[in-house]
């Protein structure tokens, strides 16, 4: 729903400063990308975050490249149907969740305007009685960049002993599904958790695009990965795999901009529609709450 005047522009703004769109370009290779506006600006010891360019509002946006998908919106447990040129990406592990719980009565939050109910219902890949929270990330956005501190606080101290979080990549364009790759490579290799931060840094701060294999390769070379390591985990089954299912999840969320968070499948929600970082958190506590039955 539209706002006249004040509120309108305010919201606008706060859109444009919470996400980075599908239809931005990379900045060329070898030049620090822009810097990212003020106030999604990481905390003060970091260096400012930089994104390929401005942002759009996640409502105006089309992913371009996004492959056209039919979904039924009446049957939660439906077979998707996908455009005969698109590789199949339907993932037999992955358990499409029920229909979509009430969602809680909150002072605070609403539906439509906080937050949007996914029909039908998304794969989810945890275990019975835990939550999933996902997080739809690239790692060339200034704003993911700029929101990740706060994701891994939560990640490591806020979020609860029921909560499983799980990063998904973007997918759109060459250049997402080139760090797609290197995110699940990372991953196959045991160094995500010391390299997430760093490829974020070298991207945004540094400059470094890492969108071709020899930047990425030398990349993880300064890190200790020695090349023929690093080419057999970038080019085998596993990675494809995580990129297939990272693919269909994208077109199954309609993802149009980032960061993008989605709960238990059910529920989508990003910076700008929460209100700011600190009610992010807290819808996302809410609505996990909810699905857990709390």
């Amino acid at each position: 729903m539209k706002r006249p005047g004040a509120s309108s522009a305010a919201l606008l703004m706060l859109v444009l400063l919470a996400a980075c769109s599908s239809k931005q370009e990379p900045a060329p290779s070898g030049q620090p990308a822009a810097s990212a506006p003020a106030a999604a600006q990481a905390p003060a010891e970091s260096a400012a975050p930089s994104e390929p360019s401005a942002a759009e509002p996640a409502t105006e946006t089309t992913a371009t490249e996004t492959p056209t998908e039919t979904i039924s919106e009446t049957d939660d447990g439906g077979q998707e149907t996908i455009a005969a040129n698109t590789p199949s990406t339907t993932q037999p592990s992955l358990r499409l969740g029920g229909p979509a719980a009430t969602p809680p009565t909150s002072s605070q939050f609403r539906e439509g305007s906080n937050y949007s109910r996914l029909v039908p219902a998304q794969p989810t890949s945890v275990p019975p009685g835990k939550v999933e929270v996902v997080e739809v990330f690239w790692y060339g956005c200034g704003h993911c960049f700029a929101l990740d501190p706060a994701i891994e606080s939560w990640r490591g101290k806020g979020k609860p002993g029921y909560v499983e979080f799980v990063r998904v990549p973007a997918m759109w364009n060459d250049t997402t599904r080139m760090h797609a790759r290197l995110y699940y490579t990372a991953e196959l290799l045991g160094k995500l958790e010391a390299l997430h931060t760093p490829i974020f840094r070298e991207i945004n701060v540094g400059g470094n695009q890492l969108n071709t294999v020899d930047k990425i390769t030398a990349f993880f070379r300064e890190h200790g990965v020695g090349s023929d390591e690093f080419q057999k985990a970038f080019s085998s089954f596993s990675v494809e795999s995580k990129l297939q299912r990272a693919d269909f999840l994208n077109r199954r969320y309609r993802i149009e901009s980032v960061p993008t968070v989605i709960v238990n499948g059910k529920y989508k929600t990003d910076v700008g529609m929460a209100g700011g970082e600190p009610q992010l958190f807290s819808l996302i506590g809410e609505l996990a709450a909810s699905e857990h039955g709390g």
